[in-house]
């Protein structure tokens, strides 16, 4: 495998035989020796596994049935259009994962000899935070690595990747085999383990001894040094939360379809139990976040975000960044001065039911092919531009036919929508583009969003005991769901719900379908449908769009798929196949 021994961007230096005379002395490089006396130099192999985190927002839209792209050399799109091979794979997380366990995994292995603080509780509670963080890390690159690269192998077995739990060195024998799949899974849920008894649920302050958690208790009974280490001041670092969450994003995955076999233990009930761990805490099937639908819009929240606190809807995030308008650039419409990148398709504007709740293609939907963008989910609204609707700071008018007489229109520029249709989610209307007036505003990319692991627990309550049982919790997958609904339509009463939760079947259609629309364009549609094992000819759906002129609607298509059976599972970099032949491609990649 590719491991490069990186320290922070120094050299780590390594002597054999005598100095040669008058060689000048590394006075820029430090090595490992320094972390024991450093604190900072130390944590920063640390915080550098951070900064490798695979993007939340990472556009995979571009290669499903949910968008396209204008961006015509984007590595997503070229993907579906035929060039996703080996050697060019744009889902890729290989080499930056291996990276980040190198630094990850040097950081074990050292950090009891750091001195951390000057009184010796602070610095046995800094250790065990950062250890804490270090496990949590290496679970959560492990998750990202099955996703992308998890599969059927060669041999004909359900394999992971190759588990390393300890720091490489030049001599290290990098020519090891790929971890079974449910060892992958073990070895996360092992590190997460370590991670959830090590740090709290989530940092907070404490204001007396009494509320310091029992756990930590033995390392200090002082309210300063617990909220030093423990409080507040460390938002955003990996907690136990985070730990659980990803937990249940782990044994989704291995629940699965595409990865269910004799050799995996996951149920779908683990799935369910661990993702009902994190709605427990907090609060329930009714305590979804009224306004978690809009977390990137809910304006006077994300404005007064301080001190790294969290929306009610984010389980973790990226800082913020201030006065930013950077996302509305590259997605505006082009006379909002933007870039027009993401486009919906007319097939995820289908998806959107009508008002009332039921989807379009039912009779009781009430729908209408000459005003489609009338009485529909008010998610559509929110999460798309479509022609004539308003956005930006002025409310402009958007018309997006090919013959409008705009910017806007179907391929009128290169930054012009190919479908009929820009994104809105993700985007706050209040940024101005344009240069003779530009102003961003404050903005934070998600990492885990509780609607994310809501979902998770439906779609694994439904399979493991149908729509309506409750396992070991006191909701079941139609509770979650009709929850989400409500909080969507804002309705009490929801027939079609009523209607599926007697039919497993219709459930997990409209469980899918519900995280489709709740989850869009925020990279999980493209794994979705892998995980789900979808038939290639789903994969291949044509991307399509409306071209509205006149009052009159004419479909057409935007793009075609050209996606292989085997391409449910991504595959090993090339690069690794030719230098170790331990390590096995997954079925069908060359």
């Amino acid at each position: 495998m590719k491991f490069k021994i990186f320290i922070l961007g120094l050299a780590v230096l390594s002597f054999a035989g005598c100095k040669k005379i008058l060689e000048p002395e590394p006075e820029n490089l430090k090595t490992i020796d320094q972390m024991y006396t450093d604190a900072n130099f130390a944590q920063g192999f640390l915080i550098n596994a951070y900064r490798t985190i695979p993007a939340y927002y990472d556009n995979s839209e571009y290669a499903t049935d949910d968008a396209v792209t204008n961006q015509l050399t984007n590595g997503y799109l070229q993907a579906a259009a035929g060039s996703w091979t080996s050697t060019n794979n744009p889902a890729s997380v290989w080499n930056q994962s291996y990276e980040a366990m190198q630094y990850i995994n040097l950081f074990l292995e050292n950090s009891p000899k750091v001195k951390w603080a000057t009184d010796a509780e602070s610095s046995r509670l800094f250790n065990l935070r950062m250890r804490g963080e270090a496990f949590g890390l290496r679970g959560l690159y492990l998750y990202f690595l099955l996703r992308n690269h998890g599969g059927i192998a060669t041999n004909g077995q359900l394999m992971g990747v190759p588990i390393v739990t300890a720091y490489q060195t030049p001599k290290t024998d990098f020519n090891i085999p790929r971890a079974t799949f449910d060892a992958c899974v073990k070895q996360i849920y092992k590190d997460l383990d370590s991670a959830e008894a090590y740090l709290p649920t989530e940092y907070n302050d404490v204001s007396a001894a009494s509320q310091i958690p029992d756990r930590f208790k033995t390392f200090t009974g002082n309210v300063e040094t617990y909220n030093r280490v423990m409080g507040q001041y460390a938002r955003q670092l990996f907690n136990g939360l985070i730990a659980k969450s990803f937990r249940a994003r782990t044994a989704l995955l291995a629940a699965s379809p595409a990865f269910q076999n004799s050799a995996n233990t996951t149920t779908w009930a683990d799935a369910a139990e661990y993702a009902g761990r994190v709605i427990d805490y907090k609060g329930g099937a009714n305590a979804l976040p009224a306004n978690g639908g809009t977390y990137y819009a809910n304006t006077s929240e994300v404005d007064g975000l301080g001190g790294g606190s969290n929306p009610s809807e984010i389980i973790w995030r990226e800082n913020i960044i201030t006065n930013d308008g950077t996302q509305e650039g590259q997605h505006f419409p082009p006379s909002l001065f933007g870039s027009g990148l993401m486009n919906p398709t007319q097939n995820l504007v289908e998806a959107f039911p009508t008002s009332n709740g039921y989807p379009i293609n039912h009779p009781n939907a009430n729908f209408s092919a000459t005003t489609p963008y009338a009485s529909r989910d008010p998610r559509f609204a929110k999460y798309i531009i479509f022609d004539g609707a308003t956005a930006g700071v002025t409310n402009a008018v958007i018309k997006t036919g090919s013959a409008s007489g705009t910017d806007n229109g179907i391929n009128v520029r290169a930054t012009s929508t190919r479908t009929g249709y820009y994104m809105k989610k993700r985007l706050r209307m209040d940024v101005n583009r344009n240069p003779i007036s530009l102003s961003g505003k404050i903005h934070y990319n998600p990492r885990i969003r509780y609607t994310e692991i809501y979902l998770d627990y439906a779609e694994a309550a439904n399979e493991a005991w149908g729509p309506t049982a409750t396992g070991t919790r006191s909701y079941s997958a139609y509770d979650i769901i009709k929850a989400i609904r409500k909080r969507a339509f804002g309705f009490n009463n929801d027939p079609y719900l009523e209607e599926c939760k007697s039919d497993m079947a219709k459930m997990r259609e409209l469980i899918r379908n519900e995280r489709r629309l709740e989850l869009c364009f925020e990279g999980f549609r493209f794994w979705d449908l892998r995980r789900w094992k979808v038939d290639v000819a789903k994969l291949n759906e044509t991307a399509r769009g409306l071209d509205v002129n006149g009052g009159v609607y004419t479909p057409f298509n935007a793009e075609t798929r050209a996606f292989q059976q085997y391409m449910i599972y991504g595959p090993i970099p090339n690069s690794e196949i030719l230098k170790y032949n331990q390590l096995l491609q997954n079925q069908g990649w060359k």
